[in-house]
This record gives structure tokens, sequence and C-alpha cells, in this order.
């Protein structure tokens, strides 16, 4: 088991929370992110700035049994299709029964964009999200390692 963060749109709080409860569980943690971004951490990939190489990269690198940490419904839904866990930074467990959902709610929404229409941006990061991610993956990683 590995916990691979998707590190382009990762807060740092979570990518901290991360690192803290893998060195506490004995897992590797594995980041990827374009080379715009400036992660320090021992085992990272360097990918391009092309749209989806992180995604790419990310997808490759999971097998069964891992966590990904990702805000990307589409990068959820492949890397559950592989047997691996995800979470995004927020603390939302993506499940296989909801996936398709949230794939059909992100397509109606970017139609929507398409068409000149405006959606709400993302909310301002709490404390509370904080917790609940650390949490939640907590409880992700009992839940994998029993």
């Amino acid at each position: 088991m590995k916990i691979i963060v998707d590190a382009d749109a990762c807060p740092k709080n979570a990518l901290h929370i991360c690192t803290r409860l893998a060195a506490a569980y004995g897992i590797t943690l594995q980041t990827v992110a374009s080379f715009n971004h400036n992660i320090n951490s021992e085992h990272h990939t360097v990918v391009g700035n092309a749209a989806q190489e992180t995604d790419l990269a990310v997808t490759n690198m999971t097998a069964r049994g891992d966590i990904v940490v990702t805000q990307d419904t589409g990068l959820a839904a492949m890397v559950l299709g592989k047997g691996a866990a995800a979470i995004s930074p927020g603390g939302k467990i993506f499940r296989k029964e909801t996936i398709v959902f949230l794939l059909e709610e992100r397509e109606g929404k970017a139609r929507l964009r398409r068409g000149g229409g405006r959606t709400k941006g993302p909310r301002k990061r709490t404390p509370e999200d904080d917790v609940r991610f650390e949490a939640n993956l907590h409880k992700l990683i009992e839940e994998l390692t029993r």
C-alpha cells in the first residue's frame, strides 16, 4: 500500500497530514505534480504541465489497495476502477457506488460553463476540512490494512 497525492491542487495542510500519517503507519508517500510546483518530498515525481499529465502519472503508478488523494473526480473514477481508494483533500471519500453520479454532475456543470453559464468555485478551506481529511484518511488506511 502507498499513498499517492495529486499534488497539483493539494493544499499544503493536506499534504502535511498525508506525510504525518504515512510516517506513522510506515506507508510510502508518493507525490506527483507538474514542474510548476515546488514539492519537497522524498518520493516525488515531476511531470510536464500538459493537460492530464499528472492524472496519467498518478493512474499509472496506482495499484490495488493504494490510496489516492485528489480533487479530480475523473482521476478518482480511474483509480477506483483499478481497485484503489480515493479521497479528496477536503475529506470526501470517493466510493464506487456514487462515482457515476459525481461524474454526471461534473459533466453537467462543464456543459453549463461551455454554454456561457457560471458555477461556483471551491469554497475557502477551513480547519474543519483538515480535521475531516485526517479522520477519513486514517479511516481508509485502517480499512485497507485489515
